[in-house]
């Protein structure tokens, strides 16, 4: 009895096992993601639609803000300095007399040029009457003449030499710091100080030959600078070399702007943007849904059906965080934006929430 009984336990346990091992055979395995075929391969990706919008193509570079005019003032003789009648920094009117020379040995010159000047216009009168009545030889009269002709040149020439002991304002500006002090000796070469206009500014920039087609006199560039940050300021372009320069290959082009306050100085930076073209329907898509390969660009398109279609698609413009959109795309489809590198052709997707999209819109 021992010995059967421990046979039916043995036979009962290998019956077991292979009942489990036939259901186990005989069960389907599970679609992936438990039933849901498509759901578990689905990658959730942020997707915008390509829209219209005007847009522009705008070329950033750095340039130089130069005043519109701007002058060393120097005296045109030498001399002592005998009044200084501006500030550094005030404002001047054109022809306002800015300093003053000693004039003394300059009158004293000119009082002796007219002394001089009058003896010889009245020798030379007196040799006029001779030489019609035959008294003086023609020598005698052309000396005479010559004298006369001296002595009004040096008459002249001491009145500019008092005049020069003056220096005026050749333009309305502001003028700079004071390089001198009254008594003062000074020469030709001695900066006095520095006449600026500042009411109109110019931007100079140089730009690359490859742009130059694009660019024309009467264009508008906006530009910034350090100084006030959050300011933009805008100039319209006046001037094109018709020149480049060989060793960089660029061209010089210059812009002027108002400058009320007078808030922009010569020799600052201006940090600037030169719009090349403007298209007001342009079809734009996020920059990021781009995928280069190679020569060719495409994005992924989604369907009715949330499938990801690649579309070969033509680019023109590169903006800031877009693209412009030439062929490929239509108004309104969906494009990947954020996931591009998980998406495989045709393969299902699933869309993020839209405010996941908001910093692409």
């Amino acid at each position: 009895m021992e010995a059967n009984t421990a046979i039916g336990h043995g036979n009962w346990a290998i019956l077991v096992l292979a009942v489990l091992l036939a259901g186990t055979a005989c069960k389907k395995p599970p679609p992936p993601g438990g039933g849901r075929a498509g759901a578990a391969f689905a990658v959730q990706v942020i997707a915008v639609q390509a829209k219209r919008q005007p847009v522009s193509e705008t070329l950033s570079l750095v340039g130089n803000i130069v005043a519109n005019e701007i002058v060393e003032i120097r005296a045109e003789t030498e001399g002592v300095i005998e009044q200084i009648n501006f500030s550094e920094g005030q404002r001047v009117e054109k022809a306002t007399l800015l300093l003053k020379l000693d004039e003394t040995k300059f009158a004293a010159s000119l009082a002796q040029a007219e002394a001089n000047y009058k003896l010889a216009q009245a020798n030379f009168e007196r040799a006029k009457q001779l030489y019609r009545d035959k008294l003086i030889s023609e020598q005698d009269y052309d000396q005479t003449a010559s004298s006369f002709a001296v002595g009004e040149a040096t008459i002249q020439l001491t009145r500019r030499q008092l005049r020069d002991a003056r220096v005026y304002a050749p333009f309305s500006g502001i003028t700079g710091a004071r390089q001198i002090s009254p008594g003062q000796v000074v020469s030709r070469n001695t900066i006095l100080t520095w006449l600026v206009d500042l009411d109109i500014v110019k931007v100079e920039v140089k730009v690359p030959e490859k742009f130059l087609g694009q660019v024309r006199v009467g264009q508008q560039l906006e530009f910034k600078v350090a100084a006030f940050p959050s300011d933009q300021f805008r100039g319209e372009v006046y001037f094109i070399s018709p020149q480049l320069d060989e060793s960089t290959r660029t061209a010089l082009v210059k812009a002027r702007i108002e400058n009320p306050g007078a808030r922009l100085k010569a020799g600052m930076f201006a940090s600037l943007d030169l719009t090349l073209r403007l298209k007001d329907d342009a079809l734009v898509i996020p920059e990021p849904a781009l995928v280069n390969n190679g020569d060719n660009v495409m994005v992924f398109a989604i369907d009715a059906q949330t499938n990801a279609i690649v579309r070969p698609i033509k680019v023109g413009m590169r903006l800031a965080g877009k693209a412009e959109v030439l062929s490929g795309l239509n108004v309104g489809e969906l494009i990947v934006v954020e996931g591009v590198q998980k998406v495989r052709p045709g393969a299902p997707v699933r869309l993020a929430p839209a405010e996941a999209a908001a910093p692409y819109l």
